[in-house]
Formats: C-alpha cells, sequence, structure tokens
C-alpha cells in the first residue's frame, strides 16, 4: 500500500510539472534584442553599423527603442527610431549611438551593449523611450569591430527575455537621462526607412 501511494505522489507530480510547464510560454522573439559594439571612436578603426528591419510581423509601423551601455554597464544614450514595415534604418556607432553621452563628450565610448525594444507607434514619431509597450516587431544586425587588426564581423543581434522588472529599469533610466542630461545621453536615429 505504501508503495502503491508513493508512486501515486510521483505520478502526480510529474503531471504537475508537466502541465506546469505547458503553461509557461517563451516570450516572443523580436521583441528584446542585444548586441554589443567594440572599438567604437577608436583611431584608425572603421565604424561599426547597427542595421533594423520591421519585418512586419506586427501591424503598421513601429519604434525601435535604443539603449546604449557602457562598459560599466551604466546607460550612456537612449533613443526610439521609427521602422515602416520591410523597412531598413542604419545607424553608425560612432556617430548615432556614442558621440552624445550622458557623462559629456569627454566620456568617449570605446565599447559596450546595445539593446534594442520593439513597440508600438503610438503618435506620429517615436517618443524617447521613457514609456515602453513591447511587441514582437523587429530584426538588427551589427557589424563588430575587432581588436588588434579593426577587422569586421557582422552578426544577428540575440533575442533575450523581456522581464517586466527590465521595462520598468529601461524606461527609469531612459527617463533619468530625459531629466538630468540637458540634451546629452540622447543618441539618434541614422539613415533610412
Amino acid at each position: 500500500m505504501r508503495q502503491t501511494t508513493t508512486l501515486v505522489v510521483m505520478a502526480l507530480s510529474l503531471a504537475l510539472c508537466a502541465g506546469t510547464a505547458a503553461a509557461q510560454t517563451t516570450p516572443p522573439a523580436d521583441t528584446l534584442k542585444v548586441d554589443y559594439f567594440s572599438n567604437a571612436n577608436t583611431s584608425g578603426a572603421p565604424d561599426g553599423t547597427l542595421r533594423l528591419d520591421n519585418p512586419g510581423t506586427a501591424p503598421g509601423n513601429v519604434c525601435a527603442n535604443i539603449f546604449v551601455f557602457d562598459a560599466s554597464q551604466e546607460l550612456s544614450e537612449c533613443c526610439s527610431c521609427f521602422l515602416s514595415p520591410d523597412g531598413l534604418r542604419t545607424l553608425s556607432v560612432n556617430t548615432d549611438l556614442t558621440s552624445n553621452p550622458l557623462t559629456g563628450s569627454s566620456s568617449t565610448l570605446n565599447g559596450g551593449v546595445i539593446k534594442i525594444v520593439s513597440t508600438t507607434l503610438t503618435v506620429g514619431a517615436c517618443p524617447l523611450p521613457t514609456n515602453l509597450n513591447p511587441i514582437p516587431a523587429l530584426r538588427a544586425w551589427t557589424t563588430h569591430i575587432q581588436n588588434v587588426t579593426f577587422s569586421e564581423t557582422e552578426t544577428a543581434a540575440q533575442d533575450a527575455t523581456l522581464s517586466t522588472g527590465e521595462v520598468s529599469r529601461l524606461k527609469a533610466e531612459c527617463t533619468a537621462v530625459k531629466l538630468d542630461g540637458s540634451g546629452a545621453g540622447i543618441c539618434s536615429c541614422g539613415t533610412g526607412d
């Protein structure tokens, strides 16, 4: 009897775990993209690029909300760029993403992380990302300037899980940039689309 009870408990536990796993869903791809930049603003190095596309998986136009972190993991610049379906936007790492750091132009960024969150377009233009309503609607590629030889590689940005805590943190940090930066800390949207 005791062995039967143990087997029943084990079977119920497995069923519960399987049901819980089936109920959990993976966050949609193309909502949060993460990539890095290296050797930016380095003498003799070419400029890296960030390319963004709205593949049309979401209805209509979207905003690509960009957050540029320095090597010390602090938000240096943020901005929001318009993307129409099938549009391609190209941003310069040196000119658009690292030339206006929150800490001033003397704080040249050489390496760090780029996070991009796609959101719905709620007004005619994409406002500074101090409020985020994420949707899956973004693809991104970055050229990386490698050490010593300054050779270039290009890779697709990686999907990452976008938690509500991360959304809150990104909004708060970009709001701080807006309030404290007096124009510093705002990246620009490059060309295209």
